[in-house]
């Protein structure tokens, strides 16, 4: 019995799609794309909050206050939390300063945490710009069809509806990729104030005993 739905719903998509004219299948594309980066970005948000590690963050601070230097290096070692990670290159720089290998750390996690984005911003604006493209060829299909055949007003209101189809189609992709878009914006610009916020604190503990100089030079 629950195939019958299913089919039925299936057979539903399929007359949305051919209504919709043949400007529905790169719509069809930019959407399982949207999909896919969707989905991919919630696991790997979801995959970051787990990995976190606040308390581990705060022993490496207490070690480098205490001066101990090998600890905190112990401690962020092997670390799933970006922040720690970033910590850990910083701590370990041999040919550069610490504030030089903090930056670049920090560069690559934030490039990580942000990937995609682009691709989603994109999504936003390619998806109204099929609808309307959609629009476009279903109107003109209107027009060519007027009074050509006794046929004319099925064809003039199919090409309506196929404009119309296409519209909602390329609207409703780029409104239902801009809000977790902007959610995603929202946890990259998070994560990018506790990197600046760790190194800033890295910079001023490790000052205090000398350990980017003395790390520079071994």
């Amino acid at each position: 019995m629950p195939a019958i739905p299913s089919l039925l719903l299936a057979n539903a998509v399929v007359d949305f799609v051919i209504k919709g004219g043949p400007i529905m299948y790169p719509i069809l594309v930019v959407a399982s794309v949207a999909i896919c980066i969707v989905i991919e970005r919630v696991v790997w948000w979801s995959r970051l909050g787990v990995s976190r590690k606040p308390k581990r963050l705060e022993e490496i601070y207490a070690a480098l206050e205490a001066g101990d230097l090998t600890r905190a290096v112990s401690l962020s070692t092997d670390s799933t939390d970006p922040v720690v990670r970033m910590v850990h290159h910083g701590l370990n720089h041999h040919h550069s300063s610490m504030q030089g290998a903090l930056e670049v750390a920090a560069g690559h996690e934030l490039q990580v945490a942000g990937k995609f984005l682009g691709a989603m911003d994109t999504i936003v604006t390619l998806g109204p710009l099929l609808g309307l493209l959609g629009t476009v060829t279903g109107i003109m299909g209107s027009f060519t069809s007027i009074g050509s055949s006794e046929l004319a007003v099925e064809k003039v209101t199919g090409g309506i509806g196929e404009a119309l189809i296409a519209t909602a189609t390329g609207l409703g992709i780029a409104i239902t990729t801009l809000v977790p878009m902007n959610y995603f914006h929202g946890r990259l610009t998070r994560l990018q104030f506790e990197l600046e916020a760790a190194a800033n604190n890295v910079l001023i503990l490790a000052a205090r005993h000398g350990f980017d100089q003395a790390r520079a030079k071994g």
